[in-house]
C-alpha cells in the first residue's frame, strides 16, 4: 500500500494559544484600554483626538495579531503610517515612544491575565510573550524610522522655530532658550491675522496646507497635535480638499490664544458634521456654541425629552419630524415637503410629540433654541455620550 502523507496537527496548547490571540483580536475593549494607557502616560498623546488615536491603535493591533499567526514577513505598513502622521502633527518622538511603551505594556498585562484564565502552561505563555516582545521591538523601530524620515522631509524650512513661535503665541508657552522673533516670520505687533486649525494628518496633505498658507504670508505648524497657525490672508484651497480647515476673522496677536481656543472647539463641531474644506467660525457659530456645552445638551434632553423611549422607532420619527419642523421655520408645508410626508402625517406626529413632551407651537426664539438643541442632541445623548 502507498504510504499515507503525514499530517501535522496543531497541539492542544497551540490551539489554545491561537484561540487566545483570536479572542484578543476580537476584543474592541482592548483597543480602548490601550488608548487610555497611552494617553495616561503621555500628555502630548492625550492632546490628540480620541477617535484619531483609537483608529491608529485599532489598525496597529489588527496588524500585530495578524502577524502573530501568519507565516512570513509581518506587514508594518500601519506602523510606518503611524510614525509619519505623528511626525506631521509635531508629536515629539519621546512622547510618541512613551505612549507606544505604555500601550505595549497594557497588551502584555491583558495577554497574561487572559492566558492564565485560559489555563495556558507557563512555558507556552513565556514563548508567546517573547514572540510578542520581539514583534513589538520591530514595530517600534519601524515607527521611529518612518517618523525620522517624515521629520527630515517636513523640517527643511525652519519648522522647529515655527512650532516654538506658535506654541508661544497660541498656547502661551515660553519654552527653553530665547523666544523666536515673530518678525522673522512676518508677524507684526500691530497686525491682524486669521487664526486657523486643521484636522489634516497625512504628511503630504499637511505639507500642502503649510505651503498654501505660507504663500499668503502665514505661519503654520503643528500645535498640540493639530496643524494650526496665523495668516494675514487666506488662500483658496483646491476644490475637493480632503482636510477640514477652520478659520477666524483677522484678530490682533494678543487675541490669538482666545481665537485658537475657539478654533479648536469649532473644529470638533465641524468634524461632527462631517465637513471638509475651509470654514469660518462665524458660519459655525451655532454648532460651536452647542458643542462647547455637552453637559447642558444632556440636561436639556433629559428635561424636555425624558418621556421619549430610545428603543421606540416611532419616537425616533417624532424627533426627526420635530427637528425638521423647527429647521423649516415652523412651517407645516415645508416640513412635509422636506421629509416627503403628507402634511397630515407631520401634523399627527407633532401632536403626539406635544402630548408626550409639551412641545408647543409658535415658539419664541429662545424656546426654539432650547427645543432644537434637545432634539438635535437626543440621538447622541440617549446613548450616554453627554452623560459623563
Amino acid at each position: 500500500m502507498p504510504q499515507q502523507p503525514v499530517v501535522h496537527r496543531p497541539q492542544p496548547r497551540e490551539d489554545a494559544l491561537t484561540a487566545l490571540v483570536e479572542d484578543l483580536a476580537r476584543d474592541t475593549q482592548l483597543v480602548d484600554d490601550v488608548v487610555r494607557a497611552a494617553r495616561a502616560e503621555s500628555a502630548e498623546v492625550a492632546r490628540l483626538p480620541w477617535a484619531e488615536s483609537r483608529r491608529h491603535v485599532a489598525a496597529l493591533l489588527a496588524a500585530g495579531f495578524a502577524a502573530f499567526t501568519a507565516v512570513g514577513e509581518p506587514d508594518f505598513a500601519e506602523a510606518e503610517r503611524f510614525g509619519r502622521e505623528r511626525a506631521a502633527l509635531g508629536v515629539p518622538v519621546a512622547a510618541l515612544l512613551s505612549g507606544v511603551h505604555a500601550g505595549r505594556s497594557r497588551i502584555l498585562e491583558v495577554a497574561v491575565e487572559r492566558g492564565r484564565a485560559a489555563g495556558l502552561p507557563d512555558d507556552v505563555m513565556l514563548a508567546a510573550l517573547l514572540r510578542l516582545d520581539r514583534y513589538g521591538t520591530r514595530l517600534e523601530r519601524r515607527v521611529v524610522d518612518a517618523y525620522r524620515a517624515a521629520e527630515r522631509e517636513l523640517g527643511r524650512d525652519h519648522r522647529g522655530a515655527r512650532i516654538a513661535l506658535l506654541r508661544r503665541l497660541l498656547l502661551g508657552e515660553e519654552g527653553e532658550g530665547p523666544a523666536p522673533d515673530p518678525a522673522r516670520f512676518g508677524l507684526r505687533p500691530g497686525g491682524r491675522y486669521h487664526c486657523l486649525i486643521s484636522d489634516a494628518a497625512d504628511p503630504a496633505l499637511v505639507r500642502q496646507l503649510e505651503h498654501a498658507f505660507a504663500r499668503c504670508g502665514g505661519v503654520v505648524a503643528p500645535v498640540a497635535g493639530r496643524l494650526a497657525g496665523l495668516a494675514p490672508r487666506l488662500p483658496a484651497l483646491p476644490a475637493g480638499t480632503a482636510a477640514l480647515v477652520v478659520t477666524t476673522p483677522a484678530v490682533p496677536l494678543d487675541r490669538a490664544p482666545a481665537a485658537y481656543g475657539l478654533c479648536r472647539t469649532a473644529l470638533d463641531a465641524a468634524a461632527g458634521e462631517s465637513l471638509s474644506g475651509m470654514h469660518d467660525v462665524v458660519m459655525l457659530a451655532g454648532e460651536t456654541a452647542l458643542a462647547a456645552q455637552p453637559m447642558l445638551a444632556g440636561l436639556l434632553c433629559e428635561n424636555l425629552l425624558g418621556a421619549l423611549d430610545p428603543g421606540d422607532e416611532f419616537h425616533h420619527n417624532l424627533v426627526t419630524t420635530a427637528l425638521a419642523y423647527l429647521d423649516q421655520g415652523q412651517r407645516l408645508d415645508r416640513t412635509a415637503e422636506a421629509l416627503h410626508l403628507h402634511p397630515n402625517t407631520v401634523r399627527y406626529r407633532l401632536r403626539r410629540l406635544q402630548e408626550l413632551t409639551g412641545l408647543g407651537e409658535r415658539l419664541t426664539v429662545l424656546a426654539t433654541v432650547r427645543w432644537w438643541w434637545a432634539l438635535r442632541s437626543w440621538p447622541a445623548a440617549r446613548d450616554g455620550v453627554h452623560r459623563r
